[in-house]
């Protein structure tokens, strides 16, 4: 009886502890991990996202590059961080993907993080050299089949978005191609720009000013309608893919164990943060969607989580592509 009612009078007073320490957070700078290089579309996206939520919780966010290793690097970090509410991570698909990629993953994406939400949905764009003989995806397709000994994909690492792009594509045509990897997403582009390799497929959030300044070739966007900010690029399945659909999602995390009450209050400022004209505008710019308000809970990034989890094992266990 004794023990139980200590172990009452303890639940009590953490209890207090968390809320005296919600009412008073955040009281100084928050550091948001980006597990990616600066200048990448994930980075792109935390910056905006981190200047909107700052505003809100009145306090800067500032972010941290832990790039490598597909994400995972950065990913553990954060993961490995107090739980204080001091230390976030914003994280695209890739966390739905490292458990198949990664045969010894230092964390569980469903175990290691407290969810506070989703934030934008990114499409794909598949883009070739600008030397590229091909004009269009009825002209690509066909090409490929008679040159892929000689043809090549970039990607900006294992696990990375393009890279999943491109395993998808491969498989939609039934046609496997050279993978050449580069080490981040800007390279990648600076690859393909320079002709060193044929192909990449990539987020709004590298391509969009490419595109627009006509420096490559644009074969099609992977949302299921045309995005406003590039109205005369054609979706993937009216150009000939049907059924090709790829948003790159991106969610924000919390170190496990981060009191609840710090939580109610990050989602607060996220939720806030998305609604937040600057933000928005800029996402636009960059044909990023941003989610609605029932889709930035913790709950729908669980449930985004978890079914992405089953949607991409199958697909990376048949490619047989692994990761140190």
């Amino acid at each position: 009886m004794k023990l139980l009612k200590n172990l009452l009078i303890l639940a009590i007073s953490l209890g207090l502890s968390a809320n005296a320490l919600a009412q008073n957070y955040p009281d100084r700078p928050i550091t948001l991990i980006v597990p990616f290089a600066a200048g990448g579309p994930t980075d792109v996206v935390a910056r905006s996202l981190a200047q909107s939520m700052g505003s809100d919780l009145k306090q800067p966010i500032v972010v941290d590059n832990a790039g490598g290793a597909g994400g995972t690097i950065g990913s553990k970090k954060a993961a490995d961080a107090q739980a204080d509410g001091y230390t976030l991570l914003l994280m695209h698909i890739g966390m739905a993907t490292a458990p198949s990629l990664y045969k010894k993953l230092l964390f569980d994406p469903l175990k290691s993080y407290e969810y506070i939400g989703l934030t934008v949905d990114v499409p794909m764009t598949l883009l070739g050299k600008a030397a590229l003989p091909p004009n269009n995806l009825n002209e690509l397709l066909p090409y490929i089949k008679q040159n892929a000994s000689k043809m090549n994909v970039a990607h900006a690492g294992i696990g990375s978005a393009s890279h999943l792009c491109g395993l998808l594509f491969m498989s939609t045509i039934q046609q496997d191609i050279q993978t050449i990897a580069y080490r981040g997403t800007g390279p990648a582009m600076t690859g393909l720009l320079a002709g060193e390799v044929d192909l990449l497929c990539d987020q709004t959030t590298n391509t969009t000013a490419q595109i627009q300044s006509g420096k490559v070739k644009t074969y099609g966007i992977s949302s299921p309608r045309r995005s406003t900010t590039l109205p005369n690029v054609p979706t993937l399945d009216e150009a000939g893919l049907k059924g090709f659909q790829l948003g790159v999602w991106h969610g924000l995390y919390a170190p496990k164990g981060t009191p609840k009450p710090i939580i109610d209050r990050l989602l607060r400022a996220l939720q806030a943060g998305l609604k937040d004209p600057a933000f928005v505008k800029r996402m636009e710019e960059l044909g990023a969607r941003v989610v609605s308000e029932k889709e930035a809970t913790p709950d729908a990034l669980r449930n985004k989580l978890q079914s992405e989890i089953n949607l991409w094992s199958p697909i990376i266990q048949k490619a047989g592509v692994y990761a140190d």
